[in-house]
């Protein structure tokens, strides 16, 4: 495999290791939570599995600093803390019965904290390019 796939995985430290891991898993995750019913105890276990888990992602990106703008951090750090309010906002609004709020924040995050922010790793020269199409 050369520099990729797999060997590119295991060279990478072990925060982005788990960085990477727990994103994808958050990705399945989420896709099964769009897929289920809504307001069950199964929503909500599973709910609250996925908010860890994006909340584990996001606070692992600080300790991520391949990409400098300023200083250690770059515009990804803005997204992690954009993250870790919009998951506080969403479960607040879910509590408190806003559920058409809570749906949205839930969404923007998967598109947004998951999906964009994942296609971004795809690009040529990052990490997850290497892993995915070697080189």
């Amino acid at each position: 495999m050369g520099n990729g796939g797999w060997a590119a995985f295991s060279a990478a430290t072990p925060i982005i290791q788990a960085h990477a891991v727990l994103a994808a898993l958050a990705i399945v995750l989420g896709a099964f939570q769009f897929a289920m019913p809504k307001g069950t105890a199964q929503h909500r276990g599973l709910g609250y599995i996925w908010v860890a888990g994006m909340g584990l992602v996001a606070l692992s990106s600080f300790a991520i600093h391949e990409l400098r703008v300023i200083g250690p951090f770059s515009p990804i750090h803005l997204l992690s803390i954009f993250v870790l309010y919009t998951l506080v906002k969403a479960i607040r609004a879910a509590r408190q019965g806003r559920i058409a709020q809570h749906k949205r924040s839930m969404i923007l995050l998967y598109i947004l904290g998951l999906l964009i922010t994942g296609g971004l790793t795809l690009l040529p020269g990052r990490l997850m390019y290497r892993v995915m199409f070697g080189g």
